[in-house]
């Protein structure tokens, strides 16, 4: 069931620097990261049926078995079997990995490594693609720009004419609102910390820009005096647990929705007076967007190949794979939206 791929595109999520930084739960080292890529199936092992060589394909961190209970329900991409796994560095298989020098084993991340010209995986975190997809540009959709797009697009689900609020302004934020620019909201209001980040946010479709810092008050109660009681949607997407429960108490009574997309630190509590939620304020939570990767990704690609979706302004930068270190500064000094490692140079 494991598939060795041949990686042509792979870039840089703030993810891979999260765990390069050594902060997530379990460091694991020596270790090949990256996990938003496209590249061509070079061979496929025992029991693979629905990939063969030459395929075009998305690897993805979390999975898709198609037999699990997650896997069959229609409201869920929660795989039992494929679910991320951020510690685990080796194959399901076997528990061993499929990297090696001078015969020590090199670790493997959330099942994909795309920071090597060939990685094997799972068959069930491989997403075939249509092959007249560019994979310099598509590439991005296997991470934050799918988990962006969807938490709008699947689980907020702004109506035409509604407004939508969209808490930080990183590349899952703004895929956050080009989903609301899609969905036809009518305003569209970013809130950012940083007010650098407004004008780059206009090309997504932000319509209006809230800085926390510029006001007195809790923000929430300047979007709510801006939108005659509260936004319609909210979609967080920064994981601080203050931004979370200002994305929540800012939609308005009775028919707001909050999404939770950020992942908040393991010691955080979530506070709000239960009077919200029994004013009809819903609260909801989303992992990778609740698209189910071999499912999904396929017709997302095709949004964009009918330029319904756009992903070229996702891409601030283009390296080889041979100064793919620019790729870390670029983000460490927050140029970067997505840059795009060309694994053939």
């Amino acid at each position: 069931m494991e598939v060795r791929l041949k990686i042509l595109f792979t870039s840089l999520c703030h993810t891979d620097v999260y765990f390069w930084e050594a902060k997530g739960q379990t460091p694991l080292f020596p270790r090949i990261f990256g996990h938003e890529a496209g590249g061509i199936v070079e061979s496929v092992g025992e029991g693979v049926t629905d990939l063969e060589p030459g395929d075009h394909v998305l690897p993805v961190f979390t999975g898709e078995c198609k037999e699990c209970r997650h896997c069959k329900s229609e409201e869920s991409n929660m795989c039992d079997l494929l679910r991320i796994n951020t510690d685990r560095g080796v194959m399901l298989n076997d528990g061993k990995s499929r990297f090696s020098i001078n015969g020590q084993p090199i670790y493997h991340f959330v099942g994909t490594s795309t920071f090597s010209e060939y990685t094997v995986v799972h068959v069930g975190c491989v997403a075939k693609i249509n092959p007249a997809a560019p994979l310099d540009k598509v590439c991005v959709l296997s991470c934050g720009i799918s988990t962006g797009l969807g938490a709008t697009l699947n689980v907020a689900k702004p109506g035409k004419g509604s407004t939508v609020a969209i808490f930080g302004l990183g590349a899952v934020g703004l895929a956050a609102a080009e989903g609301a620019r899609m969905a036809g909201a009518s305003r569209i209001i970013g809130v950012d910390l940083n007010s650098k980040r407004f004008n780059e946010a206009k090309k997504f479709g932000v319509t209006e820009f809230v800085n926390p810092k510029d006001h007195g008050k809790p923000v929430q109660e300047v979007i709510a005096e801006m939108t005659g009681g509260g936004v319609d949607r909210s979609v967080e997407c920064t994981g601080n647990i203050n931004a979370m429960i200002s994305a929540y108490e800012c939609v308005h009574d009775g028919w707001g929705v909050a999404v939770l997309v950020g992942v908040p630190n393991k010691d955080d509590a979530f506070k709000t007076h239960p009077m919200n939620v029994l004013n009809e304020k819903t609260l909801k939570g989303t992992f990778f967007g609740n698209y189910k990767p071999r499912s999904d990704l396929p017709l997302v690609v095709e949004k964009y190949m009918n330029k319904e979706l756009q992903l070229e302004k996702f891409i601030t930068h283009e390296v080889p794979f041979s100064e793919i270190n620019k790729a870390f500064d670029y983000m460490l000094r927050g140029d970067s939206l997505r840059c795009v490692i060309r694994m053939d140079a």
